[in-house]
């Protein structure tokens, strides 16, 4: 698939482990990756609204810049593509 070289919105969905949400939270906010972040309710904790840069692979970049963190447990991403 080709890139256009835009940078498009993922949303990334965190489940936490008990007791950690807030603190997962606040080392998101340190590490100045998300445009919004939202706390939720049902299975997942968090969701993240991300533009991570052009024409890197997205998993990988996940990986180590968001999945690292201290106390998230699973996470699911959802890529955004221009629908019109």
């Amino acid at each position: 698939m080709a890139n256009d070289g835009q940078t498009k919105a993922i949303f990334v969905q965190l489940r936490c482990k008990p007791g950690t949400t807030y603190d997962v939270a606040f080392e998101i906010y340190q590490r100045e990756i998300v445009s919004q972040l939202f706390s939720t309710s049902g299975e997942w904790d968090l969701i993240a609204q991300i533009y991570p840069p052009a024409d890197v692979d997205v998993g990988k970049w996940i990986n180590e810049n968001l999945n690292d963190i201290v106390g998230i447990e699973r996470s699911l991403t959802t890529l955004t593509f221009k629908a019109f």
